[in-house]
């Protein structure tokens, strides 16, 4: 019934596409206009429209009619190409929020550049975010000519841009291009500072993601962390990859009998589905043994249950060079995605420390976490998000769940001619390989250029040998060539090339042919495996066919793939005994095609709730980020009342301390507890008071003296600096004191999530648990800050200008002095003297030593006080 529907009335992405394409026929209308303009003309008409939208005259979708049209000259003026209807229609759907699906080749840079111009009227800034450096600084240049045109100042960050004042002038401009990661770590940093014009962003306004899919599926699994040196250190990890080695490897047999528990067998049993690892009964025995321990699960041994965990993961499911590379003596993450080295990166609560034991290089210290976030949370901060991809359809239930973001899917400007063969599977991998390399050389031979995708960079590397033996010339593109991506893509449309690539990285890069090569058959895709993700396999096929050009594809697989193997190969390993398929023979079917796609969706599926699972986790801690942010981005304002703030906490202080004492609103005088008030003002605020100076008729009476005597005597020491002076020694020691509380409870909050999964044993949800456990350690966060500024400001030691000035006097004086020989004899022995001498002299007296200083500032000094704040 669906479809027949859809026949008729057309499906919803139809209708929305048919009302875009109208306001195209509108914008093409305008054309005529425009093209009789001079160049100047045609900028001042640009500019008028920034004027309105500036003013609040007029709001974008005002002027988007206008602004299209001038943008569309102006480029067939500076970049001499002219956008297509369906390109104005690209355009528009980002203008809207959305996510715009394109065909490779589609010119999705050009369709981002109209929006941009558009959004960027408003002056508030717009950020393009690309999957690398190449991409940022590519893009931001091809397109430069045309913004600077349209009176638009451009930026591209990269890697290469360190300096904080740079790194603010890209985002200073009306159009900055940029990586994810440079954005999320700029975010961070950001809120580390402990001045506003150390700040090097400037909003979060229009953001277009390039490579969507890519940037908010793909790597939305992987959190953005800043982290520092950590006082919790763990050495356990070389003995605990001694005994994961020695453990032995078992199997899960389930009963013939549905309801006899399942047998395990070994020490361990690897799920490679969920790519975890299990101890069975045995191996906790064997494990005490080994570690000479009588209970691995006791809280003292917590950390060796932990580090034998994640030594089993290392050996067990992590693998060399396909998860990760050994390059100069450092463990360097693959991105699973692209293929490319991840680098500076690292595997999180000591995943990575286990890989350096399993393959024996430096163990870098465990690291703490000073700042982090996701970049779901992240690109959800912007007023407006859009973004742009060839593959989104597949993943837009999670666009709509996690983003809010609706797909549309462009139409192409001329129809897809690629050929599209069904899937081929061999029984082995051996006789897929020797298939895969009979193709590539017919290719080769005939001229006809190749793409071959491969999931990892071990694959790559054995098909490479393979090419290589049989003297087939052929470029290699993986993590470990990730430098010439660029290039070896774009030319991997040469005639007889034959182009090696691990997940289709060099992805943003066109791929253009020439009338010989289309006459060939265009270029030809051979995927040597299915990816997890059916994204990725689309992207592989998407290079072929650009812009109406004729090409093919087909993927080979084996029943020893690992998606068939531990996902779908049972159903179709008995198709092909049934058939009776012999060695290097193969089965093509459309039946055998649709069960490696539902092998596909599970695995999405599981993927999907993986990513959903993080972000519920990274919500509970997004809130509390951004009240602690948003409380940071205040201290740091120079008009912010902090004076009222450290008034409003000495008054928790005292409530605080009152309930600590047991005396409570309500009890007569005779109970109240007056020594332990005594005690803690002694201990926490090195502060000696009298019981009769505090005695009270009532409990409202004694906190009103209290918070009296405080401030009184916080007055009187603050007294000696200016107002300015105040407010900034103020306003450092409360940043210091937020910023360590907050790195403590990221600390713990990483904890309590690594061992919340245990609830679930006990019949609770650990999501919940988690929700409540992190509340109340956030609301203890928040008391211990406001009880810790108030004993810092009571501890610190402050020095009149007077003093300070009066010092330096005497100092200058005392070093003139010394600059003669007999003098600095003299001065040396009167030293001495003073310093051998049994007489007491009091810290204010003058120095007997002559040197014109209180005795506490020249021989008497035990060590220099530094600054206004000095503590004591």
């Amino acid at each position: 019934m669906l479809n027949v529907f859809s026949k008729v009335f057309g499906t919803r992405n139809d209708r929305i596409v048919n009302k875009y394409r109208k306001r195209a026929n509108e914008i093409t209308l305008l054309e005529k206009r425009y093209q009789e303009l001079s160049d100047d003309e045609l900028k001042s008409e640009f500019n008028k429209l920034k004027t309105s939208v500036q003013n609040k005259e007029k709001s974008l979708d005002d002027v988007l009619n206008e602004s299209f049209a001038i943008t569309r000259e102006a480029s067939k003026r500076v970049l001499n190409m002219r956008p297509y209807d369906v390109q104005l229609i690209g355009a528009m759907v980002l203008n809207d929020g959305r996510i715009a699906e394109m065909k490779t080749g589609e010119g999705k840079t050009l369709v981002g550049s109209i929006a941009v111009c558009l959004n960027a009227l408003t002056g508030k800034g717009v950020h393009v975010v690309t999957v690398n450096d190449y991409l940022a600084s590519r893009d931001a240049n091809e397109l430069k000519p045309l913004y600077e045109f349209l009176g638009f100042s451009v930026g591209a960050l990269t890697d290469s841009i360190r300096d904080d004042k740079e790194r603010r002038e890209q985002y200073n401009c009306d159009i900055t291009y940029a990586t994810n990661s440079s954005l999320g770590f700029d975010y961070l940093r950001d809120n580390m500072v402990y001045d506003l014009k150390d700040k090097v962003q400037r909003g979060h306004n229009f953001v277009i993601v390039d490579e969507v899919d890519s940037i908010l599926i793909d790597e939305a699994r992987t959190p953005l962390i800043i982290s520092g040196p950590t006082n919790h250190k763990n050495s356990n990890y070389v003995k605990a990859n001694e005994i994961a080695l020695k453990l032995v490897r078992g199997e899960m047999i389930e009963p013939k009998n549905p309801a006899d528990k399942p047998i395990t067998t070994g020490d361990f049993i690897v799920d490679e589905k969920n790519r975890s690892v299990v101890l069975t009964e045995q191996g906790h025995e064997q494990a005490e043994l080994l570690f000479g321990v009588e209970n691995l699960y006791s809280i003292e041994n917590a950390m060796l249950s932990h580090s034998l965990d994640q030594a089993l993961k290392a050996n067990y499911i992590f693998q060399k060079d396909v998860d990760y590379v050994v390059k100069d003596d450092q463990i360097i993450i693959v991105d699973e995605f692209t293929g490319r080295l991840s680098e500076g990166r690292r595997f999180s609560e000591g995943l990575h420390q286990a890989l350096e034991a399993k393959e024996k290089v430096a163990i870098q210290d465990e690291s703490q976490t000073l700042a982090d976030t996701t970049y779901q949370n992240y690109f959800r901060m912007y007023e407006k998000l859009s973004g742009m991809t060839g593959t989104a359809q597949t993943e837009a239930t999670e666009f709509a769940q996690i983003y809010n973001l609706d797909v549309v899917s462009i139409p192409t400007n001329l129809k897809v001619q690629r050929v599209d063969r069904s899937d081929l599977i061999y029984k082995t991998e051996r006789e897929k390989f020797e298939a895969v390399c009979k193709k590539i050389k017919e290719y080769h031979e005939k001229g006809q250029p190749v793409l071959v995708g491969t999931a990892s960079i071990e694959k790559s590397e054995q098909l490479h040998k393979i090419l290589a033996e049989k003297k087939i010339p052929h470029t290699v593109l993986n993590a470990k060539q990730h430098e010439k991506e660029g290039k070896i893509i774009a030319d991997a449309g040469q005639k007889g090339a034959v182009t090696i690539a691990t997940n289709m990285a060099g992805r943003g890069v066109d791929i253009k042919l020439t009338q010989e090569i289309l006459a060939l058959g265009g270029l030809a895709i051979i995927g040597t495996e299915r990816h997890e993700s059916r994204r990725i396999d689309n992207q592989l096929r998407g290079r072929s066919g650009r812009q109406g050009d004729v090409g093919e594809s087909q993927f080979y697989l084996s029943l020893e793939d690992n998606l068939l193997r531990i996902f779908g190969s049972d159903k179709i390993k008995r198709i092909m005994e049934r058939l009776g398929i012999k060695d290097g023979e193969y089965i093509e079917s459309k039946m055998v095609t649709r069960a490696v796609e539902n092998a596909q969706k599970k695995v999405e599926s599981m993927h999907f709730e993986s990513r959903k699972h993080l972000l519920e986790y990274d919500d509970v801690a997004n809130e509390q980020r951004k009240v602690i942010y948003a409380f940071r981005n205040d201290l740091l304002k120079e008009d912010y009342n902090i004076g009222s703030k450290i008034d409003e906490n000495r008054v928790d202080y005292v409530q605080n301390l009152l309930s600590h004492a047991n005396i409570f609103q309500g009890m007569s005088e005779e109970e109240f507890n007056y020594k332990e008030i005594v005690a803690k003002f002694k201990e926490e605020l090195h502060f000696i008071i009298e019981e009769k100076d505090i005695k009270s008729e009532d409990y409202d009476s004694l906190e009103n003296r209290l918070i009296t005597i405080l401030k009184d005597v916080y007055e009187q020491k603050m007294s000696v600096v200016d107002t300015k002076q105040r407010s900034e020694i103020e306003r450092i020691l409360y940043l210091q004191i937020l910023d360590n509380a907050w790195r403590e409870h990221l600390y713990s909050m990483d904890t309590l999530k690594t061992g919340i999964g245990l609830r679930g044993y006990n019949q609770k949800d650990p999501l919940v648990e988690y929700k409540k456990e992190s509340y109340n350690m956030f609301v203890e966060l928040v008391s211990n800050i406001k009880l810790e500024i108030i004993k810092i400001l009571f501890a610190v030691q402050l020095q009149s200008k007077e003093d300070k000035e009066k010092e330096q006097e005497a100092l200058n004086r005392m070093k003139a002095s010394m600059e003669k020989a007999t003098e600095h004899q003299t001065t040396n022995k009167a030293r001495e003297a003073v310093l051998n001498s049994d007489k007491k002299i009091a810290r204010n007296d003058p120095c007997p030593c002559g040197s014109g200083l209180k005795y506490k500032q020249c021989c008497g000094k035990s060590g220099p006080k530094i600054g206004l704040a000095a503590g004591n």
